[in-house]
């Protein structure tokens, strides 16, 4: 609030702005002061309380609006409850008076309104206080209630309700005035009237005694009575009313009992009231039939769906306890309801008690109860069904079929079982897992009971039965072949009655259809006995007339539900399925006129279920197995579905000769035609399609007779076929048979009457908008002018309709006509009509439809294609809205607006200001009753922060002021009574937050959609989770602290009047045990834990997916520093799975219809109500939710691990814990992670025994390595060895799923190879499990053997193989890392064989392959078969004629794309396990003597088992060792080739590595060596994938180089070396290549191009070894060549070796060498010390050649300034490596030396003394050449620079080590040339060095002062000096006498020397000093 700085209102300012701006102005003052008053100082608001009393008195009488008076109100409420009372009784009378003012009129109207909503507020807020005033102020209300218009009514009400709520039994005196008043207004015409008198009394029955005592009966009556003709609002609050009264009765509050004698109602009393609602309504008894249908029974129905939603609240009420000890009455009660045959009268009425019933029991058995509690549920419902089938048994077998009653009770009885069964299968499937009590305890019989109602006459009961079936299948899908084979058996056994067929073969459809939501399928012969059964139900169907139709409709059902098993079951089946098809129906004009002649009534009705039946399954087929439909398959398709449209326009006759009862038939016909065609690709039926309006006109208009009084008639389908054929319009010549369906459509509607011409209507346009719409989707256009106009005044008719609904569709279709067309003449034209029309007319009706109509020409023609219009519609429905005398004027007029601000975009900016204005006013005006106009403006206030965006951020005036006034719209209508309305204000405030968060006040929002996250409507609980993923995703601390903050505030804000929902009782109710105050439940686990609790009530998928996301970003955010925090929170969810036996989910899978309403009205209270109050004892974290926690397990685990390394270190954690007691690393909870995932992976659900598998995995895989601080040598997780081996023993258990058995292998493998097992016995538990499995893989029996599809044994085989191979892995790399240890001395002297571990706690090197040993010849055999397998299932398509008809080893041919994602998972580690073998022994192994290998699944696969020997029956095997072995090579390579050539992105890193390793370990071995030198292509192809590891490449090359050296070499004599073939072509392309990929501007076309930078660069660490790897590969291919091979590649080689070497000698910090510099110099040497350089053929070639390279690097070493600093050293070892290894007459000619000449000076001369210093030690190395020739130029040449350098640094000596370094290596030079030259020569030469030497000596008097550098140049100097001295005596001694000063100089250092290394020698022993240099080369290359 920018103008008010205090706690008074501005008047200042409010005076200088103008009148339409000045409520918004105080608005904001307001919501200023009531933010503010709270926090406010008392001493300043004492002060300041009269004038803002005065102020705040005078706003009464401004007239202020709805939310204006609330605020109003609040703050001088508050005001008086911080400051002083004093004049609290005088504002009290001057309100008072205000209410008592007899003026009547409008405009007074807002100022009393106010008053009353002040009174009220002060009471709420000072209750007692005020006490003595009360009477006054309650009487002084209700006679101004009989006066009052029926917003004056709500506003008393709602005061009423608040001063009872502040009174509590105080008020006792006026509670029977307050009812007597209050009650008739609860039929008030008015609906906000009867919700306020609802919301009252429920306030009221806290304290009057006598509502659920004396007036029980008259306040059901009356609540009964108010839900007649009542909407959403009212039946909320009157059911909530009736429920909390009648559950008081029943259970009285104990403070009420004690004040009176209370006579308490029986439970049976008031079941039966609530009873007489549902059934007989309002009036007491029902209507008539006859009246029923004359006003569509819709008052019945308002009034049975509100006392329904009664019935929810009085049992939630109640609570779970309660529900759970009374179960059994209350069953018994609601499903006598539903059998009542006041209940059922229609068929209608029956559909729709039934929803009313399934509903009760969905929303409080599903809600409120535990798993144990819900179990014992269905058990007493299993029983209500076997009692019910009793009784009907007993009906059906009375031989006296005259007993009428008897059939009425089986009538009834359907109704029951639907409501029963439904429920129970909700309960199964929501359970999961943990259902399995029920079936197995054969006490219950859940199955028999269930199965025996399908065959129960009803075919209603029928169908619940095989639906409760499939959800018991669903939740354990080990029961799902049992039931199929039963229900096979007992349809075979029982094939004579009709019921046993249909019953059964429902049952079987639906667990076929359930088999797509378990993921292990079913055996594929199950599909073969579907085909069977159903071939044989159709075959016999003709021979039994009694059982025709029911064995036509089961046949054909069958086949349909086969279907839904997919491509890979009905493949085998499709050839007779499309015969099948092709039969059914007459093949041409002649059959259908024989079959009309000669049918009968019945046989007709047959033959159309037969045809409806086929195309249901060819629906099917077309919408499950999409990829067989082939062109082939689609032309014999069309072949029926033409027969089929034919019949139909022959069907109209057949129906007039044998009676109306076929139509139902006939209908069911069409719609399923219709249904295929509209799945077909329309293509397919171009041109195909008969005259449309034989499709229309079959049924004259006079014959139109319901088919069910839910439908609108035969027009329903006839609108149906429309939306079929206008899909088809795109691709049909058509305008004839468009204007022929138009014209049509407009004579049905002429035709039709009343509520019937309303029904056809709606068809009508369902269909044209499906057409209109398919034609926008197509880019297809309405075809001619007539069609556009027929078409025009359909819609046009419509648009004026009094239904509403018909008025929107009428408007949508205008809208997309306009798209469709796409005509800026035709949308001109239809705006103006709707432009006209709005001036003129003045009906609600035509101005609703037209200026919806508007919206919708905007909305689908778009911003542009509209934009001239915008103005017009703007100003025009602008004005619409401020309509104050209608509000649905004003609904769809801002409605319409909204669309318009939508789509119009930018374009809209420009009408933003006023349109704001306008929604501002109306929010401040409108009355809250009318919660459609408050709706829309939340959507145009939505719509309008979408329209400005980001530009919200920005800070100039006109910005601020419409972020401003955004703000305010969005606290006006966050403040609003309606669920929906506060939905907006939420999707508002995200918005504003997504574009300025900045400015949107998370400490106030955050709480406020807390609070909502209880609320009892959907809708408002997904826009505060929604809102919420999106803060979480920025600000997850913020959000979670804010949340916190509520919890801490809750006890003061409890009666704040923050709204919570309609449900929610007044604050005074927090005394009232059964309705306490809905207040959000934020406990110490914040607002984490309530998401995880709302993860078990919640059943939208929506809403747990954002709570999913949510949780998860507040855990990426928060859950490593709130470690302990987070943990707990999944430690107490997943807790649950110990305390119970079982586990159990909330029904992921709802009811379909259930799923469906998410719409407003009745349908979201039958989602919605059940979670209203979550007061009662909350459940136990059901099964989904545990699952999600342990996912989080696996998250935090990850995080921790990015986080930081400390996380898995237990002394630096527990160091850490010392430092600051607030660290929390994950280490330190070690215990309590084993703990959450061993629960997880012992649960009864087996999706949670997964997560706590894959849990304990990343657990094992993180801690191995941890080690334990307190017993050196041990890991941490040692200690919890027992607690893995329970957690995976029962997932080895014969009954576990295979998926299960396979991620526990999994989980062996990693615990065996993971090392942190000490004790071989321990290690021996875990590896039973996996030898267990072993067993069963051989025995070709898996877990799933008769259960689950053949594929699920697959998944289970090759996991065990897959583990088996990874421990082998380990096992022999721990050998291998053993046997390169030098061995242990035995202590004990070795007194026998056996290892001396026993006394040492450590594990021996080879005790774990001890372990596998015994396996391996089994093992071998099986990893053999599995990799044949995966390589024949890896062959491209048009190779699958070469797969083995049978199958493979583990795997069958029908599942085989199942099949291959499995052996994707495993191939890797089996590969290298048989790497490992082969290399080991294997290929010494010959299989003549092996059995066939086990495990495989066919007794004919035998003998495609890989390399192994045939079955038993056949001759022993011819091959040979060396074929067998090669067999096994080629399989290896192929399996390796194919996967390096292409791997796929999703392949785990480790795949790659494994096959990497395989290959590694087979080249070791020599006989594979020999195979692949042998073989040319394998060679050139490894050669050529082996790119990813180019380091493997370098024990490939050593093994040529051993295998290869007896041959010439390649390139022969010739020297030309075969792409393709050549084996060094394709090694130098693909180094070529790596090199290409780390260093680009190697190849010609990338340095060449415009953007090629300097190449000059220090690679990665990893491309570096990459790099060094491949030049030393590069250097050695020479080797593998002839000698004129050699001279082919060369040049290339020498050329790359430069090129890097130029690229990579870079100065480095520190001087470090590079690695590829390293490698490029040992190559050079390498290359150039070749033997074959003697070779006279090349000589010539061989010396151009090396010249040219030492040219190349004579060049490149120049230094350029635009380049990165040269690294001179690397260049100058590289001339040096020439000198030194190649010969005089190679590089001895002049331009070469002078150039390295050159060299040598330039780095001398080089400012920096490491490239001195090794200048000096590679010129010595050139001096000392054995060639003197050689040698002696430089010489020469460099000795007199060497000598001037030396002396000059007497002037300059050396600062630096570095420095020094230098100087001391030209010393060694300079001794060098001394030592070198000739006995006559020394004296001159010593004359330069000795000289030299002595000029380096330090002055007596400045030793002590000198640097320390200085120092060890003098000490250096002398010490030379004594060691040359004695070297060359004579020659010394004549140097020494030439000069006398020099003589004295060195004898005063040594005399010095001398003395010094006295004194020291008394304190410690003299230094060693070394000579040597304190530099050498990283290798030495000389």
């Amino acid at each position: 609030m920018e103008l008010a700085h205090s706690l008074l209102l501005n008047e200042e300012a409010l005076a200088q702005i103008t009148e339409a701006k000045r409520p918004v102005f105080i608005f904001e003052w307001l919501r200023f002061l009531d933010k503010v008053l709270v926090a406010a100082n008392k001493t300043d608001v004492k002060e300041k309380q009269k004038k803002l009393v005065e102020q705040l008195t005078g706003l009464i009488s401004s007239s202020p609006g709805p939310p204006t008076r609330k605020l109003l109100a609040k703050n001088l409420a508050a005001l008086y409850s911080i400051g002083d009372t004093f004049t609290v009784f005088q504002t009290l009378d001057k309100c008072n008076d205000i209410i008592k003012s007899k003026d009547d009129t409008s405009a007074y109207l807002p100022t009393k309104l106010t008053a009353v909503a002040c009174v009220g507020a002060f009471y709420e807020k000072m209750g007692r206080m005020l006490g003595s005033s009360f009477p006054e102020t309650v009487n002084n209300l209700l006679k101004s209630l009989k006066s009052a218009e029926s917003q004056g009514r709500s506003e008393i009400l709602m005061s009423l309700q608040k001063v009872l709520s502040g009174l509590g039994c105080a008020a006792a005196s006026c509670h029977r005035d307050i009812y007597k008043n209050a009650r008739s207004l609860l039929t008030d015409r008015a609906m906000a009237v009867r919700c306020a008198v609802a919301k009252c009394l429920l306030e009221l029955q806290n304290e009057a005694v006598f509502m659920w005592t004396a007036e029980l009966e008259n306040v059901a009556t009356l609540c009964f009575k108010s839900l007649e003709n009542s909407n959403y609002g009212v039946r909320v609050a009157v059911s909530k009313l009736l429920g909390t009264v009648m559950a008081t009765a029943l259970i009285p509050k104990q403070a009420a009992v004690m004040r009176q004698n209370v006579k308490r109602a029986t439970l049976e009393e008031v079941l039966e009231l609530m009873a007489t609602g549902f059934l007989r309504g309002g009036s007491g008894f029902l209507k008539s039939g006859g009246e029923m249908l004359k006003v569509g029974g819709s008052v019945n129905r308002e009034v049975r769906v509100g006392v329904t939603q009664a019935y929810v609240v009085f049992v939630t009420t109640l609570g779970g306890q309660w529900l759970e000890r009374n179960f059994a009455t209350f069953l018994s009660h609601v499903l006598d309801l539903v059998s009542h045959p006041r209940a059922t009268q229609t068929h209608v009425e029956a559909v729709y008690s039934r929803r009313c019933v399934s509903f009760i029991l969905r929303a409080t058995v599903g809600s409120l109860l535990g798993e144990k509690a819900q179990i014992a549920a269905a058990k007493d419902i299993c029983q209500a069904i076997a009692t019910q089938m009793k009784a009907v048994e007993a009906v059906v077998n009375d031989a006296n079929t005259e007993n009428k009653s008897g059939a009425a009770d089986v009538s009834a009885s359907q109704h029951v079982m639907v409501c029963a069964l439904q429920e129970l299968g909700s309960l199964v499937q929501s359970l999961n897992a943990t259902a399995s009590p029920l079936i197995q305890e054969p006490s219950i019989g859940l199955l028999e009971t269930v199965t025996s109602v399908l065959l129960h006459p009803s075919m209603a009961a029928r169908l619940a039965a095989a639906w409760c079936l499939r959800c018991v299948a669903v939740a354990l899908p080990f029961q799902l072949t049992p039931f199929l084979d039963r229900c096979a058996e007992r349809l075979n056994n029982l094939k004579t009655s009709p019921e046993a067929v249909s019953g059964y073969s429902f049952a079987m459809a639906a667990l076929l259809g359930g088999v797509h939501q378990c993921p292990l399928g079913i055996p594929h012969a199950k599909g073969k006995m579907v085909v069977s059964i159903a071939e044989d139900l159709l075959r016999t169907a003709a021979q039994n007339s009694r059982l025709s139709l029911q064995r036509t409709q089961a046949g054909w059902l069958l086949l349909g539900a086969l279907m839904t098993l997919g491509p890979s079951v009905v493949r085998y089946h499709l050839p007779k399925m499309l015969l099948l098809w092709r039969n059914v129906f007459p093949r041409s004009l002649k059959e259908l006129e024989a079959e009309k002649a000669r049918g009968d009534s019945f046989t007709w009705q047959v033959t159309l279920e037969g045809r409806a039946g086929a195309l249901c399954a060819m629906r099917s087929f077309v919408a499950h197995c999409p990829e067989l439909l082939t062109e082939d398959v689609i032309r014999k398709l069309m072949t029926p579905i033409e027969c089929a449209m034919t019949m139909m326009s022959h069907i109209p006759s057949v129906i007039k000769a044998h009676g109306a009862h076929l139509k139902a038939s006939a209908a069911m016909v069409r719609l399923r035609l219709y249904d295929i065609l509209a799945l077909l690709p329309p293509k397919t039926y171009e041109g195909k399609e008969h005259d449309p309006s034989s499709i229309y006109l079959r049924i004259p208009a006079g014959e139109v007779v319901p088919w069910s009084s839910s439908f609108g008639g035969y027009q329903s389908f006839d609108a149906f076929s429309c939306l079929c054929s206008w899909v088809v319009f795109p691709h049909v010549s058509y305008q004839t048979q468009v204007l022929q369906m138009l014209d049509h459509f407009a004579e049905c509607v002429k035709q039709a009457k009343g509520v019937r011409q309303q029904a056809v209507q709606l068809n009508i346009f369902t269909a044209v908008l499906s057409a209109l719409k398919g034609l926008a989707e197509n880019k297809s256009t309405l075809g001619p002018e007539e069609v556009r106009k027929s078409a025009l005044t359909l819609v046009m008719g419509a648009l004026d309709n009094p239904n509403p609904i018909l008025r929107c569709a009428a408007g949508e279709a205008l809208g997309r006509m306009a798209q469709v067309v796409g005509e800026a003449t035709f949308i001109a034209r239809m705006a103006q009509y709707s432009f006209d029309k709005l001036k003129s007319a003045r009906d609600v009706v035509s101005r609703t439809g037209h200026s919806l109509a508007l919206g919708c020409l905007h909305r689908y023609v778009g911003g542009i294609g509209s934009g001239q219009h915008l103005k017009t519609s703007v100003s025009i429905l602008l004005a619409l809205a401020q309509d104050g005398t209608s509000p649905e004027v004003q609904t769809w007029s801002l409605h319409s607006l909204a669309l318009i601000v939508d789509s119009s975009g930018p374009m809209y900016r420009g009408y933003v200001e006023p349109t704001l204005s306008l929604v501002l006013t109306l929010l401040l005006t409108v009355p809250p009753s009318h919660t459609e106009v408050h709706q829309c403006l939340g959507r145009c206030l939505g719509a309008i922060i979408t329209t400005v965006g980001p530009e919200l951020q920005g800070n100039g005036a006109t910005v601020s002021t419409i972020r401003s006034s955004c703000l305010v719209g969005c606290a006006i209508t966050q403040d609003h009574s309606d669920s929906l309305v506060q939905a907006a204000a939420i999707s508002c405030l995200q918005q504003l937050h997504m574009f300025a968060p900045r400015h949107v006040n998370l400490s106030s929002l955050v709480p406020s959609l807390c609070v909502h996250l209880c609320s009892s409507h959907l809708l408002l609980r997904r826009a505060a989770v929604a809102c919420l993923r999106q803060l979480a995703q920025r600000e997850a601390a913020e959000v979670c602290e804010y949340a916190m903050s509520l919890a801490k505030n809750a006890g003061e804000k409890e009666s704040n009047g923050m709204n919570v929902s309609p449900f929610a009782p007044g604050p005074g109710s927090r005394r009232d045990i059964h309705g306490r105050h809905q207040g959000i439940n934020i406990t110490e686990t914040g607002l984490e834990g309530v998401l995880f609790g709302m993860l078990d009530r919640e059943t939208d998928r929506k809403l747990c997916s954002d709570i999913h996301d949510t949780l998860g970003h507040m855990l990426s955010s928060l859950a490593v520093e709130k470690l302990s925090h987070w943990l707990r929170l999944c430690k107490d969810v997943l807790a649950a799975s110990s305390d119970m036996t079982a586990t159990a989910s909330l029904g992921g899978e709802k009811d379909e219809d259930a799923e469906k309403k998410d719409e407003m009205d009745d349908d979201t209270m039958f989602t919605t109500l059940g979670e209203e109050d979550k007061s009662k004892p909350s459940v136990a974290p059901r099964w989904a939710t545990r699952v999600f926690a342990a996912d989080c397990l696996c998250r935090i685990i990850m995080l921790c691990e990015n986080a930081n390394k400390v996380h898995f270190d237990l002394a630096l954690a527990r160091s850490a814990k010392l430092r600051n007691p607030k660290n929390d690393l994950l280490v330190l909870h070690l215990s309590d992670l084993i703990r959450m995932a061993f629960m997880a992976a012992t649960d009864h659900s087996n999706q949670l025994r997964m997560a706590g598998l894959q849990a304990l995995e990343d657990i094992i895989k993180k801690f191995a390595a941890v080690p334990e601080p307190e017993f050196p040598g041990h890991v941490i997780l040692e200690q919890y060895q027992a607690n893995v081996g329970a957690a995976l023993r029962p997932a080895f258990s014969q009954d576990t799923p295979s998926d299960i058995t396979a991620k526990a292998c999994q989980v062996c493998s990693t615990w065996i190879g993971s090392g942190v097992v000490s004790d071989l016995n321990d290690l021996r538990r875990v590896h039973n499990l996996l030898v267990s499995s072993l067993d069963k893989v051989q025995t070709g029996k898996g877990s799933s053997s008769q259960l689950y599809r053949e594929s699920a044994t697959t998944m289970e085989k090759l996991a065990v193989l897959k583990a088996w191979a990874e421990v082998y892995v380990v096992a022999m790399k721990i050998k291998k890392e053993a046997d390169t240890k030098p061995k242990k001395v035995v202590k004990n002297g070795g007194d026998d064989d056996d290892d001396d571990y026993g006394a040492v706690d450590e594990l021996p090197p080879d005790s774990l392959i001890t372990l596998v040993q015994p396996e391996l010849p089994t093992l071998s055999r099986l990893w053999l078969a599995a990799l044949k397998d995966y390589a024949l299932l890896t062959l491209p398509a048009e190779f699958a004629s070469q797969l083995p008809p049978d199958g493979g080893a583990f795997y069958t041919p029908e599942t085989i794309d199942t099949a291959r994602l499995h052996y994707r998972n495993s191939w890797a580690p089996i590969l290298h396990a048989v790497a490992l073998w082969l290399n080991g022994t294997g290929f010494n192994a010959s299989e003549t003597t092996e059995d066939a290998p086990a495990g495989i699944s066919n007794p004919q696969n035998r003998a495609t088992s890989i390399m192994l020997n045939p079955a038993p029956a056949t001759p022993p095997s011819t091959k040979s060792l060396q074929e067998i072995n090669k067999d096994r090579m080629h399989l290896i390579l192929g399996v390796s080739i194919q996967f390096l050539c292409s791997p796929r992105p999703e392949e785990p890193v480790e795949h790659v590595m494994s096959c990497l390793e395989a290959l590694h370990t087979l080249l070791n071995s020599t006989c594979a060596r020999t195979h692949i030198a042998e073989d040319q292509e394998v060679k050139v192809h490894l050669k050529s994938v082996l790119s990813f590891l180019i380091l493997f490449l370098k024990y490939e090359e050593d093994a040529k180089e051993k295998d290869t050296s007896t041959t010439v070499g390649e390139g022969g004599e010739s020297g030309g070396l075969v792409p393709g073939k050549s084996l060094v072509f394709a090694a130098m392309e693909l180094l070529m290549f790596i090199l290409v990929r780390h260093m680009p501007h190697l190849s010609t076309k990338m340095s060449d191009s415009p953007s090629h930078l300097c190449s000059r660069t220090q690679l990665p660490e990893e491309s570096a070894r990459l790099v060094a790897a491949t030049i030393s590969i590069l250097s050695d291919l020479p080797t593998l060549c002839s000698p004129a091979g050699c001279m082919t590649i060369l040049p290339t080689i020498l050329f790359l070796i430069i090129q890097v070497l130029k690229d990579t000698a870079v100065k480095t910090v520190g001087n470090q060498v590079p690695l590829p510099v390293t490698a490029t110099l040992q190559g050079l040497k390498n290359i150039v010390t070749l033997p074959m350089a003697v070779n006279e053929e090349i000589q010539k070639q061989w010396t151009n050649i090396i010249r040219s390279t030492l040219a190349s690097i004579l060049d490149y070493s120049q230094p350029e300034a635009s380049k990165p600093i040269l690294d001179e050293v690397s260049m100058l070892t590289a001339i040096a490596l020439f000198l030194w290894s190649a010969s005089t007459e190679i590089i001895g000619v002049q331009s070469l030396q002078n150039g390295c000449m050159n060299r040598f000076k330039a780095a001398l001369n080089s400012p920096d003394p490491w490239v001195q210093a090794k200048c000096y030690q590679l010129l010595l190395s050139v001096f000392q050449h054995t060639n003197r020739a050689l040698a002696i130029p430089y010489i020469h040449s460099l000795a007199p620079m060497v000598v001037e350098k030396l002396k000059s640094v007497e002037k300059n000596r050396p600062n630096n080590k570095t420095e020094l370094l230098a100087v001391q290596e030209g010393i060694k030079v300079l001794e060098t040339l001394v030592a070198l030259g000739e006995e006559q020569n020394r004296v001159h030469l010593l004359a330069l060095l000795v000289p030299t030497l002595i000029s380096y000596l330090l002055n007596e008097n400045a030793f002590p002062s000198a640097p320390v550098v200085s120092k060890e140049l003098h000490e250096f100097a002398l010490q030379d000096l004594t060691r040359i001295g004695p070297l060359y005596p004579h020659a010394f001694k004549t140097v020494m006498g030439a000069a006398p000063e020099l003589k004295t100089r060195l004898e005063t250092a040594v005399r010095a020397s001398q003395a010094s290394k006295a004194k020291a020698a008394a304190r410690q022993p003299p230094p060693t000093v070394h000579s040597t240099p304190t530099i050498k080369l990283k290798t030495s290359f000389f």
